[in-house]
């Protein structure tokens, strides 16, 4: 194996798939990276198991041949060359030499037939939408993931495929976080999968705003992602998501409208003298204003009063002051609507001219 590729023109795709790899492995092929030299360009994968990234990039001089170098190593050490200089890599048996201008590194290699590959899944449906849609629909609903919940199915995002539109929905049991995007082409068959923790970041992480297009493979146990020169793989956990359709309150009739970044800042104002365990911010609506009220166990009070388009009498609802910053920070209109239907409900919180993002709060006792 033998190729000469520009530093800049390597780092991008390495910097993609770097990021799958653990620095902890139960096998040592794993903090690899597979580097193949065929059909006239370079491919770059990662693995941890669960999560695969390939990304490739064109070079000269290739002599085709693979084989897995130590992906930190690497990383750094092209990170760390300067701008603009070409780099030259060629196989020794079971070493690699990489040379740029002055500089001369030699890397020990594992043999390419070691790494773990996910060769092909099981496609059931095929769909193609905007890359900056999708990067939208996730980044605005993974914050409400589970994080190591005996619930495993939580540990993930969920990815509802309907007959002409996409949801996101994720959701740690305590609040709900859900997005939706339409489609250009319609699907015959509802599905739904859950791609795992780590899966959903890698592809926020890669996805990018633009006027790029991703190809989404549904298969029966993975997920394959396509954009430009990179192939995302992951496999979904095995598990049934609850119905998020039944958490949103039906017959929530108790409305108020306010500005986002008003009620923001009131809410991060009151969090401050909330108790520090729970959190909780008592929302307090009476006709034309919202009443924020926190305490904690010093016997400390803050009180935050701001103006609300509603006409609801004495209604007194309380919540984890972070769950509904999460929420606001996540929509982007100017004005937000709450939709509440006593004082045990939860919030339906959304945008006061779209529905296409809803989040649902759980009320706590104070």
């Amino acid at each position: 194996m033998q190729f000469s590729i520009q530093r800049e023109a390597l780092l991008k795709p390495l910097q993609q798939v770097v990021g799958v790899v653990e620095r902890r492995q139960t096998l040592p092929v794993l903090a690899n990276l597979l580097v193949k030299v065929a059909n006239d360009q370079v491919s770059l994968t990662g693995t941890d198991l669960e999560v695969e990234m390939i990304a490739t990039a064109a070079a000269d001089k290739l002599v085709d041949g693979e084989t897995t170098i130590p992906a930190r190593k690497l990383f750094d050490i092209i990170r760390a060359l300067p701008d603009g200089v070409s780099v030259d890599f060629k196989q020794n048996g079971e070493r690699v030499a990489v040379s740029a201008g002055r500089s001369r590194f030699t890397l020990t290699t594992l043999a390419a037939s070691e790494f773990p590959l996910i060769e092909s899944i099981e496609l059931v449906e095929k769909v193609t939408l905007p890359e900056e849609a999708l990067r939208d629909l996730m980044e605005r609903t993974s914050f409400a993931m589970a994080n190591q919940d005996v619930r495993y199915y939580l540990n993930g995002m969920l990815l509802d495929l309907q007959e002409h539109s996409l949801r996101c929905v994720a959701t740690d049991g305590h609040r709900l976080a859900m997005k939706e995007t339409n489609l250009a082409t319609t699907v015959s068959t509802r599905r739904q999968i859950i791609i795992p923790r780590k899966g959903v970041n890698e592809l926020v992480g890669l996805l990018e705003t633009g006027d790029g297009v991703v190809e989404l493979e549904f298969g029966r146990n993975h997920l394959r992602v396509r954009r430009g020169g990179v192939t995302f793989t992951s496999k979904l956990i095995d598990g049934r998501f609850p119905d998020y359709e039944a958490v949103i309150p039906l017959g929530a009739d108790k409305i108020a409208v306010l500005d986002r970044e008003v009620l923001r800042g009131a809410l991060q104002r009151a969090a401050i003298l909330s108790n520090e365990k729970y959190r909780g911010v008592k929302l307090e609506l009476s006709p034309g204003k919202l009443r924020l009220v926190a305490h904690n166990p010093e016997q400390e009070e803050a009180v935050e009063e701001v103006e609300a388009e509603t006409h609801v009498d004495d209604l007194s609802v309380g919540f984890n002051v972070g769950y509904l910053l999460d929420a606001l920070g996540a929509l982007r209109g100017e004005k937000v609507k709450l939709s509440l239907r006593d004082a045990q409900s939860s919030c339906l919180i959304q945008e006061s001219d779209s529905e296409d993002a809803r989040h649902v709060v759980m009320p706590l006792r104070l």
